[in-house]
């Protein structure tokens, strides 16, 4: 079943094709967090005061539950994306996996908080090498370093297209729908819609 309007059906018959909203919410979250981490790196965007949008490369934190819609970044609270999130909290966040073509798309709105238990559950050593140890007995780029904050993303819908099929049976699907002129989808596209977002963040919380 499709989301389109009958004339939007006709006009654009690959969306019409790829979406599936016959899923339950837990069968896309599973699916969701599949292409995130077959991606692994996201690109998050966000806008400063003058209109411009700028986005860059962020790995989100783990470990997450089996219904968390939520991404959350450990990041240094000096560089310029806190301003912007500031300026404006709406942002988003993207996901491609070149092996897959999978891609998931967030759009939602940035949360910046320095809460230690979030810090403690999500810290990577990792974070170290981003930020460095200014060697001053403060900024150590230690989980305690005063620079590290989380940048969570609350969604507020969340689209992504995922493939079940191997890259030889996709590119054969192309190449038949390209022969017969019928628009063919080699995989799904689906939506997680506020609503269900609201509803998996309840579940999250039990």
């Amino acid at each position: 079943m499709s989301n389109l309007s009958p004339e939007q059906a006709r006009l654009d018959p690959y969306t019409c094709a790829a979406e599936n909203t016959d899923l339950t919410l837990q069968e896309k979250i599973t699916d969701l967090h599949t292409v995130i981490k077959n991606a692994k790196i996201g690109m998050l965007v966000t806008r400063d005061a003058n209109g411009n949008l700028h986005s860059r490369a962020m790995t989100p934190a783990t470990p997450y539950s089996d219904t968390q819609l939520n991404l959350v970044f450990l990041a240094n609270n000096v560089s310029h994306k806190f301003e912007e999130i500031e300026n404006d909290a709406h942002v988003n966040v993207s996901f491609c996996d070149p092996s897959s073509t999978n891609w998931a798309s967030y759009s939602g709105r940035a949360r910046v908080t320095q809460d230690k238990d979030l810090i403690n559950k999500h810290w990577s050593s990792f974070i170290t090498g981003y930020i460095g140890d200014l060697k001053d007995g403060v900024h150590k780029g230690d989980k305690n370093d005063p620079r590290v904050a989380v940048i969570e993303i609350i969604p507020d819908e969340i689209k992504y297209w995922i493939t079940k099929h191997s890259s030889a049976v996709r590119t054969a699907q192309v190449a038949l729908g390209a022969a017969t002129g019928k628009a063919t989808s080699p995989g799904e596209l689906r939506t997680i819609s506020k609503e269900e977002v609201q509803l998996a963040q309840g579940l999250h919380s039990k």
